[in-house]
Formats: C-alpha cells, sequence, structure tokens
C-alpha cells in the first residue's frame, strides 16, 4: 500500500485517518503495520465497502474534497474489491532509532548471520560486505554510480541497500547512502575478522 506525499502528510498531521483501495487481494491486514516515509502506520481495520456506502465525511477523513473526487479516484481502476483502511496510531520509523545505536557485542554475531543469510539467497556472489565497502568509502555518491562498482544493475542495488537499512546498517541521503552508526561499527568488525 502506498501514500502520495500529499497523503502522508495528513497522516502525519491526523487530518487522514481512514484509505480506500480497490484490490484484487488485500496489501494490508487488521492490526497489521506498514512502513511508510513518515513512520510506522497502524492498521486497525480492513474490510470490503461499496462505493454507495462512502459519505462525504468519509471522504474528507481520506483526504479528498468530496465524495465525487474520492470516487473518481476510485473509478480509474475498475478490477478487484473495494476496501476501507481505518488507519490507527503513527509512530516513528523503527530504523531511526537501531540505526542511532552501534550493534552490541552480543547483536553483531545475529548481525552477520542474517547477511550471510542475505548473501545466501542473493543467487549469484556474496554482496552485502562489498555494499558496505562501497557506501563506507564513497557517502553521498549517486546509486547510478556505486551500482557499478557493485557490479549490480541499479534496480537490484537499490533493493540490497534496503535490505541493510531495514537492519538500521544504512541511510538514505538526498543523494546516495551513508553507513550509520550501527552499520560502521559492524562494518569494523567484519574488517576485524578479516
Amino acid at each position: 500500500m502506498i501514500f502520495r506525499q500529499e497523503f502522508l502528510e495528513g497522516i502525519q498531521k491526523g487530518s487522514i485517518t481512514v484509505a480506500f483501495r480497490r484490490w484484487r487481494r488485500p496489501s494490508v491486514k487488521a492490526g497489521g503495520t506498514l512502513l511508510t516515509a513518515v513512520g510506522l502506520l497502524h492498521i486497525d481495520d480492513v474490510s470490503p465497502v461499496t462505493l454507495e456506502s462512502i459519505t462525504n465525511a468519509d471522504a474528507r477523513r481520506a483526504g479528498f474534497d468530496s465524495r465525487e473526487a474520492l470516487v473518481t479516484a476510485l473509478t480509474e481502476r475498475s478490477d478487484g474489491t473495494l476496501y476501507r483502511i481505518e488507519l490507527g496510531a503513527l509512530e516513528a520509523d523503527p530504523r531511526i532509532a537501531l540505526r542511532k545505536k552501534a550493534a552490541s557485542d552480543s547483536e553483531v554475531p545475529g548481525l552477520i548471520v542474517r547477511l550471510e543469510r542475505l548473501d545466501a539467497r542473493s543467487g549469484g556472489a556474496p554482496w552485502t560486505r562489498r555494499v558496505l565497502d562501497l557506501i563506507s568509502a564513497h557517502p553521498a555518491r549517486r546509486a547510478g554510480d556505486l551500482c557499478k562498482m557493485a557490479g549490480q544493475d541499479k534496480m537490484s542495488f537499490k533493493v540490497n541497500v534496503r535490505k541493510l537499512k531495514t537492519l538500521g546498517l544504512t541511510e538514505s541521503l538526498e543523494v546516495g547512502y551513508r553507513l550509520s552508526p550501527r552499520g560502521a561499527a559492524l562494518l569494523d568488525e567484519l574488517r576485524r575478522r578479516g
């Protein structure tokens, strides 16, 4: 489930508390969470609805000026079931707190195992250490440049960096990336181990 920037801003301000989506199969579930650009959003409820049941109040809660504007947006796509998603609390992105703290001695072995698993699942050459080294050596460098150095296509490279970001090891910058304190500490440990 993806929100455009203006809707994310409304969610962050608390003015948007519901969303409507047409799906073949819901991509979120009641009681779950959704990591967005503005934080971790809790999903309170997901239920099928009809267009006729949507009110003007629903449209305003979804960030639209009118019911008609919401209905127009929802009818751009005709396949799938229409769902009402009740949005819950918005919390800070947990990766931010994670990447600010260095990995403790007890966490390092588990992080190394997770990197080894990422490498093993890639189906190719190990990439995690190489990408961490590149980001460390070239902070704020364009992904298009780094991917060539890593021997990966740009899309695969970005997906791989996101995997490292989920572990709290990298941070996205306006251009490029940098290692987080956690990532730098882990890379130091990997280098120490050889």
